[in-house]
């Protein structure tokens, strides 16, 4: 007599945690605007009342899904256990463009929709990168900081915001088109360039 299969019955938390996955998943095949209670529903296998059920409605899923994705790229760049600052950059961003990489379209539907008029979504994403901005300050003594050129001041934090846009920037389009650098080089010259320009913040 054959066995019979037990199915697994999901906690109400790793259903939900199911869903957002599946609405990160579904971000690299499609935008934003594509989603729906409907699609959800279908690829999940479950019914359009349990998606209420979690998340209240489809706003509240989609921005939920892109808080995971923000919180997904802070995990995944967080420093290295390393005594150096410029070595704990340097693999912050490694992880950073190695996470892009994997998640490049939905990444972009997430960049899209955050500068196409939608203001909670931009809200989303400004938080994303402020807690990435603070922790280069917030994980690191004034000394390491110091090394580098460095001083902890509102302006060096403005100016840092700025250079992380660069970033962003230079990576998506180097994914794009690498125009003859390669990774190691696209890293290491901007790994070089946050010390740079944040030391010549005025101290007075």
């Amino acid at each position: 007599m054959g066995h019979m299969a037990t199915r697994t019955r999901l906690t109400p938390e790793q259903r939900r945690e199911q869903l957002l996955d599946l609405g990160v998943r579904l971000l690299a095949d499609r935008p934003i605007e594509e989603l729906s209670v409907e699609l959800l529903a279908e690829q999940a296998g479950v019914s359009r009342g349990l998606l209420y059920h979690y998340f209240g409605g489809l706003r509240e899923f989609l921005h939920a899904v892109l808080r995971r994705m923000a919180d997904e790229l802070f995990e995944a760049t967080a420093p290295v256990d390393h005594p150096d600052l410029v070595h704990r950059l340097r693999v912050s961003l490694q992880n950073y463009i190695g996470y892009v990489r994997a998640h490049q379209a939905s990444y972009r539907s997430f960049q899209q929709a955050a500068f196409g008029g939608r203001p909670e979504i931009r809200e989303i994403y400004e938080e994303g990168r402020a807690a990435l901005v603070n922790r280069i300050f917030d994980s690191a003594t004034a000394d390491e900081l110091a090394e580098v050129g460095i001083v902890d001041t509102p302006a060096s934090r403005l100016l840092a915001r700025g250079w992380s846009a660069m970033v962003e920037d230079v990576f998506m389009s180097w994914l794009d088109d690498p125009r003859d650098l390669s990774e190691e080089q696209v890293i290491e010259t901007l790994t070089v360039s946050l010390g740079a320009i944040l030391g010549l913040v005025p101290r007075d």
